[in-house]
């Protein structure tokens, strides 16, 4: 059987200048014919209409090779004659970039600072001097995980539970912090899960095991509330489940990981944990209501999209409290913009009862200024001067109609997702956030033509 020998991986440039050598009339033809575009920006699907624009014979050549496959690896490519840049994804979650002068046919490798500066003279020219405003974001991810396998990215829960258990769960005592959490988690001044009873992790581990065996005696279908009072006894509260089956079956995730802590077991177990009762979504823009708007300006799919959204996640909520074994009514918040100058709609009304639920309802909350309340419609380009002022009035507003805090903010769009992240930052509460339509790929090149859009969609403000 043959050796296999493991060789160097070869950079981007190396692997390019092979390609040059063996191919330099055919690689010089496709790159004279991108320059040939002038100063500009090509995206993916532009570069590869020019790689198949190319004589049939001279692309058989190419095929296959490092040149072919970085430009179909090629997100987009600069244009600054006599050079052209290119932003080469190889694999998600990885970017390199590289420059070529189309004249000399020479290759030089790229840190993305110096991508984003040579982008950034399509607009400004060459600069003179070094003095830049650079703003490098590096720090704020210094001490969070990251992922460096590309088959993380869309398992982020996963991730981050192997990540937790890894970190907290290198011997016994490190699950102090689990214990202290459900020693002290509660609702509306409730105890959940435990009671003061268990103190320590030999005595949850006594009385897990204890409540173990006596439920092994039990019919799975046994209602909670025939075990209340012994478990209260022992120092269980409720939380656990409605049913002796569901119980056990809580009670022998927290003896595994008491035992022997794996990420899965950690993601199913806090999965079941009753943590979520009072929920706000966040969409400040656009008439939302129930009725009459759809057409109407920034309104859309998004109240659609929104009010399904509320339904399901009921739903969902009533059957985990339900099967919690909780007596807790759940609440959920959409926070929108009240208007005044309603034309027609209920945009006006602060308070609208979500169709086809219980306990979802539609909190409006107008924009103001200085100058009192802002009455009618303003473009989703134009609300972020308001926003700041907004978050306070909507804080306001949930803690009168909550009568606290909810656990749990949902924003949606940019602009409801800085309202969220203020609102969440204030209230100490956990953020989810839902990009929706992002701005940057609707409007293309406006990080760095954003001037030419300023007065229509106010970028600057956005982008800050």
């Amino acid at each position: 059987m043959a050796e296999r020998v493991i060789t160097r991986v070869h950079s981007l440039r190396e692997r390019l200048d092979d390609t040059l050598i063996a191919h330099r009339n055919e690689v010089l033809a496709l790159l004279t014919r991108i320059e040939g575009k002038g100063k500009g920006i090509l995206q993916h699907h532009q570069i590869i209409l020019e790689f198949e624009a190319i004589p049939e014979e001279t692309r058989k050549k190419l095929a296959g090779g490092a040149f072919s496959e970085i430009l179909r690896a090629s997100q987009e490519a600069i244009v600054l004659p006599p050079w052209v840049a290119l932003a080469v994804r190889p694999r998600p979650g990885v970017w390199e970039y590289i420059k070529v002068n189309v004249h000399a046919l020479v290759v030089e490798e790229l840190t993305v600072a110096e991508y984003l500066h040579f982008k950034e003279e399509l607009v400004d020219g060459s600069a003179n001097g070094n003095f830049v405003l650079e703003l490098d974001f590096e720090p704020f991810n210094a001490s969070f995980p990251r992922s460096t396998l590309s088959k993380s990215i869309g398992n982020g829960v996963e991730f981050l539970n192997r990540h937790l258990s890894a970190k907290l769960f290198h011997d016994k005592e490190s699950m102090h912090p689990l214990l202290e959490f459900l020693k002290v988690h509660c609702h509306k001044g409730k105890n959940m899960m435990l009671n003061d009873r268990i103190q320590n992790l030999n005595s949850l581990q006594h009385v897990l095991r204890k409540a173990e065996e006596y439920l092994g005696t039990l019919p799975a279908e046994t209602p909670y509330a025939e075990l209340e009072h012994k478990f209260q006894e022992i120092g269980l509260e409720r939380g656990w489940g409605d049913t002796a089956g569901r119980v056990l079956e809580m009670i022998q995730l927290l003896l595994d990981l008491l035992e022997a802590p794996d990420p899965c077991t950690l993601e199913k177990f806090l999965g079941r944990v009753p943590m979520v009762f009072n929920v706000v979504i966040l969409t400040p823009h656009g008439y939302f209501a129930q009725d009459n708007v759809l057409g109407y300006p920034d309104t859309g799919g998004q109240v659609v999209y929104i009010l399904d959204q509320v339904r399901a996640l009921e739903n969902e909520m009533l059957l985990r409290i339900k099967q919690q074994g909780l007596n807790i009514t759940p609440r959920i918040l959409i926070i929108t913009r009240l208007l005044p100058d309603a034309v027609g709609t209920t945009c006006g009304q602060r308070v609208e009862k979500v169709y086809g639920t219980e306990y979802s309802d539609i909190l409006r909350v107008p924009f103001r200024t200085e100058k009192g309340i802002v009455r009618r419609w303003i473009s989703r380009f134009e609300v972020w001067p308001y926003l700041e002022t907004y978050t306070e009035d909507v804080a306001h507003e949930i803690s009168k109609e909550l009568q606290g805090k909810p656990d749990l903010i949902i924003g949606n769009y940019s602009d409801g997702n800085i309202v969220a992240s203020l609102l969440a930052h204030k209230l100490g509460v956990t953020q989810c956030t839902i990009a929706h339509a992002l701005e940057k790929t609707k409007y293309p090149d406006s990080d760095i033509y954003w001037k030419k859009l300023e007065d229509k969609y106010h970028f600057s403000c956005q982008f800050t």
